[in-house]
């Protein structure tokens, strides 16, 4: 979704999984702990991104599983560029999120180093990596506060059940109405 809104929207989409990934390729990781500091770095550098964009008073995306413990770092920097960003919150039916989930996790796409817990690159091939459960997934978007995520400004709630339903016109159009207030209050 982010990719797509930037190129509709012609803003540069900023995504803490690529810097993670990119990060994973350089540095990689041999324990759960390093994979979770890997993944604190990738937070910090995606808001130095976007402060440096602030300064100039540019518009962009960030792309991130936004979550309680992400709120006061974005909180700091739209203050103190004087921001107001408008969220996009993508939720929808649980289970179905679930599902693609298990998909994505399963597919030879996805990258092993957001899938694999303990080293990465992997030293040795293994089997396929044990799937969280589901009441542990919702679990996570529940206590992580991941659907109830608002930064400062406009929200915008998007139902990604099924992603064929989304009208993409009607949300270009939201995030515009959206700007355009921001820019003219």
């Amino acid at each position: 979704m982010a990719e797509f809104l930037s190129g509709h929207l012609g803003l540069p989409a900023i995504s803490k999984d690529r810097i993670k990934e990119l990060m994973y390729d350089t540095v990689g990781f041999r324990s759960r702990e390093e994979k979770v500091s890997l993944g604190v770095a990738s937070m910090n550098i995606m808001y130095y991104m976007a402060e440096q964009l602030m300064k100039c008073g540019q518009p962009f995306i960030l792309e991130n599983n936004f979550e309680d413990v992400s709120r006061e770092g974005l909180l700091a920097i739209l203050e103190k560029y004087s921001y107001q960003a408008i969220t996009v919150t993508l939720t929808g039916d649980y289970k179905k999120i679930y599902q693609r989930f298990l998909e994505r996790n399963d597919s030879l796409e996805r990258h092993r180093g957001h899938v694999v817990n303990d080293c990465y690159p992997e030293k040795t091939k293994k089997n396929p990596v044990s799937q969280i459960p589901y009441e542990n997934f919702v679990d996570g978007i529940v206590n992580r506060g991941m659907d109830r995520f608002i930064a400062n400004g406009p929200h915008i709630i998007v139902d990604t059940t099924d992603f064929n339903q989304i009208d993409q016109g009607e949300l270009l159009q939201q995030i515009i109405v959206c700007r355009e207030k921001i820019i003219h209050d």
